[in-house]
Order: structure tokens, then C-alpha cells, then sequence
């Protein structure tokens, strides 16, 4: 609905200028104020015109209702001062309302999915059991029996999953960037680690799995995989709606099929840190479940297969959370639970479904720049030594930290944060 047109105001007033707010270790960042147009028209008409009803001063506000002055008129401040077109100055962000709908359900289709589809499939195949349609429970669960192998082997992937326009749309949310610092040929097999774990590891699902960021044109002759915990593919119906998305049982015997194939240019992408990694998630920290993580290492070594390492900045920040003392008890039954049923039971929250002012699980919209480093070679070795496997770990260990420290800075962490191994 649009809104009343508005009449000239006059001068534009002041920008706002961004406010300092100290972050969780003791920094302060500046808070940019997010633009948002007070009419779906905005200062322009259908044609792209400017609307004569509304004045380029008062076109845009602040999310808190404070007007500043509209892109449009920075740009052309900006070109007299630089003594430049307008048109060189590129134009202003903006989503319409209708975008920004899309986004939202692109991520709580990934929120519903990954925290809500598994409890939801065995309650109702449980219900089933006690109705009329109980047969189709059984049947089902020895279909599961039957086809227990399929998620170690061969899969069933589909492979037109991959350009859905949901991706997309959860691409925009954040924004989801992938950043390509070397290449990796096909005639090559790779084991990818990627880090950090977080919450929900969206930066890895969206770029290696979906085609949101064009991976395969990025990558050519690539074929990824990410493998994820064994268990999940017993649960019913979520089973199948992670194998057609190409996610596979992070087991020796799944990322073995793979890498024995004879066609070259298999990419497993491990999340290497697990479900340990998801309780050390918090904001603006970087800390790492790694050191005594070496299978990774071994399962290249057999098959010969370079590494590659890659971090994903901005997964810790999409989802406030609550992090205990590995001294207190909490802490202690969060370990327990994850050593039992091997899912880590993490305390998160981030903005609701209906307004981003209220708490939610909906995740913040946090830029997230997955970059993915450049390959360690490593020779085939079918029973590698552990002098080996700590060389290679070492190495892979460091190529990580400097890629790291190489591209913190431009995607906003700041110079005096480091990584932390544990």
C-alpha cells in the first residue's frame, strides 16, 4: 500500500553520523544506520523518474525514523565535489518489500530444515504407528533398512536442487559471498576444511552446495560434497532431503567411496570442528576445534589428495549466543549430551519472522565471505605415518592462519584478532 505523498521540506537535513558500540571483547565498531524508503515508490515513479510528490531530501529515512539525506542526492554532492558525472557514482542499495519477503522465507526454509524437519519426521512416523496407516511406517523403516548404504555410496543427488531461487534469496539475506584465492584443477582430488563450525554452517551449505554463487563456474570441473554427521541419515524423510542436496555421512566409508572414484575432481568438504566447534560459536570470535582433529589429514594422505583450507567470515556473528566456562557445569552437560547423542546443545537466538527487533531463530543479516585457499599437495600414501599426518596437519594448520590474517581485514574483523586453536 503506498503511502500519502509527502511535501517538500526544503535543505536536507544532516546525516546521521554512525555511533560507536562496544563489542563483546572490549572494541568498539561503528553501527552504520540502515536506510529504509518511507513509501515502496521511493523518490521515483514507475518509469524511473523522480516522484514529483516527494522531495529527495525526505525520500529516505532511518530505520528509528530520523530523515537523512537520500543516496541519490549524496551522489550528486559527491560528483560536484569530485568534479565527476553523476552517473559515475554508483547507485544506492535497495530491496523492495517483496524481496525482502522472498529472503526471509529463503532462510527459514534453511532454519526449518536443519532444526526442525528431524524432530518433526520421527514425531510423525511415531503417530503413524499408532493410526490406520501405520503399514506405511513400517514399510518405510525397512525401506531405511534396505537402503542403509545408499548414503555411503553412490547417493541420490539432484543435481537441478542446486539452482533453486530460494538459494538466492538466502544468498541476498546476509549477504553469502564466495571468494576464489587460487585454483584448484580438476585433474585433482581435494579435501576441504572448512571452518568455523557455527550454528548452522550456512556459508559452507550455500556455496558448495547450491549454485548461488555460480561455484561451478567459479570452480570448474569440481564436483563437491559436504559430509555431515552419520546419524542424520537414519532419521526418515530428512534422510532424503539431505542426500538430493548432495550432503554425505561424514564416515570413513562415505569420503572413501568418494575419493576412490576413477573421475578426478572430487572436492569433500569436511566442517572439521563438529558439533564441539558449534559451542565455542560467539560473536566476533574465531576460535577453533582443531588441533587434535587429524582424520581429515589421514583420509588425504590415502588418497593422495591436496588440501585446501577455508574459512567463512561472519558465521560466528549470524546468531547471538551463549557461551559457558568449560570450568562450569553447564558447560560439562553440554559436552555429555554431545558425547551421547553426538549433537552439541547449543543456547542461540537471533531476530524473529515478523520483525528483526524481536528475538527469534531466524539468523541476523550478518555478511558472510566464505574464501577458500589455496591447495596443499600431498603424496599418496596408503598407511601414512604419524610423522606424516602431524607434518601435513602443521602445514595445513598455518596455511589456514595466513589466510586468515591475509583477508580478516576486508571482511571486517578486526587487525588484533587471531585465531584460537583448541
Amino acid at each position: 500500500m503506498d503511502m500519502p505523498c509527502i511535501p517538500c521540506s526544503g535543505a536536507a537535513p544532516p546525516l546521521h553520523t554512525p555511533t560507536p558500540t562496544p563489542s563483546s571483547q572490549g572494541e568498539h565498531r561503528l553501527t552504520e544506520p540502515r536506510l529504509s524508503k518511507i513509501s515502496l515508490r521511493g523518490s521515483l515513479d514507475a518509469s524511473g523518474a523522480p516522484d514529483p510528490c516527494i522531495s529527495p531530501a525526505t525520500a529516505w529515512t532511518l530505520g528509528e525514523g530520523t530523515p537523512v539525506t537520500p543516496p541519490g542526492a549524496l551522489q550528486a554532492e559527491m560528483a560536484t565535489k569530485m568534479d565527476v558525472s553523476p552517473a559515475a557514482v554508483p547507485p544506492g542499495p535497495g530491496k523492495t518489500l517483496q524481496k525482502q519477503w522472498l529472503e526471509v522465507v529463503g532462510v527459514f526454509h534453511y532454519v526449518f530444515a536443519f532444526l526442525f524437519l528431524v524432530p518433526f519426521a520421527m514425531v510423525l512416523l511415531l503417530f503413524l504407528l499408532f493410526t490406520r496407516l501405520w503399514p506405511l511406517s513400517v514399510l518405510y523403516l525397512m525401506w531405511i533398512y534396505l537402503d542403509r548404504d545408499t548414503p555411503s555410496q553412490e547417493g541420490r543427488q539432484i543435481m537441478w536442487t542446486k539452482r533453486w531461487r530460494i538459494w538466492k534469496h538466502q544468498r541476498d539475506y546476509f549477504p553469502i559471498k564466495l571468494v576464489k584465492t587460487a585454483e584448484l584443477p580438476p585433474s585433482q582430488n581435494y579435501v576441504l576444511g572448512a571452518h568455523p563450525h557455527g550454528i548452522l554452517s550456512t556459508g559452507a551449505f550455500s556455496n558448495f552446495l547450491t549454485e548461488s554463487n555460480d561455484f561451478s563456474q567459479l570452480f570448474p570441473g569440481l564436483q563437491p560434497w559436504l559430509a555431515m554427521l552419520s546419524g542424520l541419515f537414519y532419521v526418515p524423510f530428512f534422510r532424503e532431503y539431505i542426500m538430493m542436496h548432495g550432503l554425505r555421512p561424514v564416515s570413513l566409508t562415505s569420503l572413501d567411496f568418494v575419493l576412490s572414484q576413477p573421475q578426478r575432481g572430487q572436492a569433500v568438504v569436511i566442517v572439521i570442528g563438529g558439533a564441539q566447534e558449534a559451542l565455542y560459536t560467539t560473536p566476533g570470535q574465531h576460535s577453533l576445534e582443531l588441533l587434535n582433529r587429524k582424520g581429515f589429514v589421514r583420509l588425504a594422505l590415502r588418497h593422495g589428495a591436496s588440501l585446501v583450507p577455508v574459512y567463512s567470515f561472519g558465521e560466528n556473528d549470524t546468531f547471538r549466543c551463549k557461551a559457558f566456562s568449560k570450568r562450569s557445569w553447564q558447560y560439562l552437560c553440554q559436552v555429555t549430551c554431545k558425547r551421547v547423542t553426538s549433537i552439541a546443545p547449543c543456547i542461540f537466538w537471533g531476530r524473529g519472522l515478523f520483525s528483526h527487533k524481536s528475538c527469534g531463530l531466524l539468523p541476523l543479516p550478518v555478511p558472510i565471505t566464505t574464501v577458500v585457499g589455496g591447495p596443499i599437495p600431498v603424496p599418496q600414501c596408503s598407511s601414512p605415518s604419524e610423522e606424516q599426518v602431524d607434518h601435513y596437519h602443521r602445514l595445513y594448520m598455518d596455511a589456514l592462519e595466513r589466510l586468515f590474517e591475509e583477508h580478516k581485514e576486508s571482511c571486517g574483523v578486526p587487525a588484533s584478532t587471531h585465531l584460537t586453536f583448541y
